[in-house]
């Protein structure tokens, strides 16, 4: 009996390891581009190096971390055009799932996304950027949830429970506090978002959230390229909406992501 709990408790280890670290980079303690050291890392969670490879193999699989042949692993750290082609996936995908919430959604979801909207205009930036993030997160879930397209649901939870919040730590200034002039915009995008799934207007739901993901895309991509003293920005790449057509985006910063 005890030999089946150790064995049981042993081969709970890697996971144990895994959600610590992926802890550490989501909320900023590992740092993109860190280099995460297997003898270290053992010594730091007291365990063999065994277990600590197995939560890296997870980590690289999730995306979060990666293998530089010869040199170890490290954080992944992400160029601007990581981020254009992240949120590219990510406009398309959610535009899908909002189309799908648009002839789904139930009154109470409506409601629970008026009151989370509402939270968020209340908020104050940069002193309730970390609540208005997790408002913007439960409000996005709750779109996509709506949709009940299984494979979109999963495909956004799973880039919503890390690269959001990984990408605002490659700008340190997005990860501690909101760019300026994009609060009442973010607004406007979000009550769009909300008309179009109340009207259960499947069309304005894709192109309103299409929008949106591409606006706050573009926004991030200027903050990285200012960060690293860029001074030729490509233009940004236009993305097309439901009907085929290019949706014109700013450059500008902003609040959510």
């Amino acid at each position: 009996m005890h030999s089946e709990v150790a064995a049981g408790s042993h081969r709970q280890l890697p996971q144990r390891v895994a959600d610590r670290l992926r802890l550490d980079i989501l909320e900023g303690r590992l740092k993109p581009g860190d280099w995460l050291r297997q003898e270290r890392l053992a010594q730091e969670h007291g365990v063999s190096q065994m277990p600590v490879r197995e939560a890296l193999k997870r980590l690289t699989a999730e995306g979060l971390v990666e293998h530089v042949p010869y040199r170890g692993v490290r954080v992944v750290q992400f160029t601007a055009e990581d981020v254009e082609d992240l949120y590219e996936c990510r406009a398309f995908i959610e535009a899908l799932a909002a189309r799908a919430a648009a002839e789904r959604i139930t009154e109470a979801g409506l409601t629970e996304l008026r009151r989370l909207h509402e939270r968020m205009v209340a908020c104050h930036a940069p002193d309730e950027i970390a609540e208005y993030r997790d408002l913007n997160r439960r409000f996005h879930a709750l779109i996509f949830a709506a949709s009940g397209r299984s494979y979109l649901v999963r495909t956004l939870a799973q880039l919503w429970a890390a690269f959001p919040t990984m990408l605002w730590s490659n700008v340190p200034r997005v990860a501690v506090e909101s760019l300026p002039h994009r609060e009442a915009p973010d607004a406007e995008e979000h009550a769009a978002i909300i008309a179009a799934l109340a009207a259960h207007d499947p069309a304005s739901a894709e192109v309103a959230m299409k929008r949106h993901v591409a606006e706050a895309g573009v926004a991030l991509v200027g903050a990285m390229r200012a960060q690293a003293g860029t001074t030729e920005q490509p233009p940004p790449r236009e993305p097309r909406s439901a009907g085929g057509q290019e949706t014109a985006v700013g450059a500008t910063g902003r609040r959510d992501r």
